[in-house]
């Protein structure tokens, strides 16, 4: 209920008003069934803009302190994550960051759109970053197609740290869809989930037109942080000529 009315009613509409939005590829989302919507991440809105534009709803997985934080606030925010349709994910690992994983996989199996950022936080720099190989797992459990979604200038909606969000047009661009059933009872085997996630994160670099950048963009934070602090140099351009051949593309074949 308070999906569709934030969609349609109370804030899907002022979105649409403020940022004009060119989206293209709709029709590579199934009108049923489950699929992966896998996304660039490079702004809090991205999450607002990408299904505003998608008929069937679209959940996503959201870090876990959106539903844990204490006092009225946090009640309020709990509230609407859930009521939206977001499910809390634990990203330090172990057994809850698994029980998410086996969310995504049920949901998915029911039919549902749900909505990955393999990079698993926003880019600190526009750029994309290594994917993670959780979303692979997902795919290969559930059995269902991964289609890349390219979000264009949402990090000047409300680039990191601003909490206004600033007027801007932008572009969706949603892809074919990736078919990984060639891989079906390898879930698990590690060399195949990074070739899985490779093979997205290619699809998103040519989709969305990012420069790659080959380490994890959680990894990247914490060097620009330390940069700014003068203990560590800037992330780097480019991958060094070591890890050239493999910008982001399968290894299985």
């Amino acid at each position: 209920m308070l999906y569709r009315l934030m969609k349609y009613v109370l804030l899907g509409p002022l979105l649409r008003l403020f940022w004009p939005t060119k989206v293209t590829g709709l029709e590579n989302i199934p009108e049923s069934g489950g699929a992966i919507l896998a996304s660039n991440h490079l702004a809090v809105a991205d999450s607002f803009f990408m299904p505003l534009y998608v008929s069937r709803r679209v959940t996503f997985p959201a870090k876990q302190e959106y539903f844990t934080e204490p006092g009225i606030k946090g009640r309020l925010k709990k509230w609407f994550f859930t009521g939206v349709g977001q499910f809390p994910i634990d990203r330090s690992g172990g057994s809850a960051a698994q029980a998410a994983l086996d969310t995504a996989i049920r949901l998915l199996r029911e039919g549902r759109l749900l909505g990955i950022y393999p990079e698993g936080t926003r880019s600190p720099d526009a750029r994309l970053y290594k994917g993670k190989t959780g979303v692979a797992r997902i795919a290969l459990e559930a059995r269902v197609p991964v289609i890349p979604v390219a979000m264009v200038g949402t990090e000047s909606v409300n680039p990191i740290g601003s909490k206004m969000w600033r007027p801007r047009r932008l572009e969706i661009r949603f892809g074919k869809p990736l078919d990984f059933s060639r891989y079906e009872g390898l879930s698990g085997d590690r060399f195949i989930e990074r070739s899985i996630t490779d093979e997205i994160m290619y699809a998103l670099m040519e989709l969305s037109g990012q420069e790659y950048v080959d380490i994890y963009a959680a990894k990247a934070k914490e060097l620009l942080a330390a940069e700014a602090a003068g203990v560590r140099p800037a992330v780097p351009l480019q991958p060094d000529a070591r890890d050239a051949a493999r910008l982001p593309r399968s290894k299985a074949g």
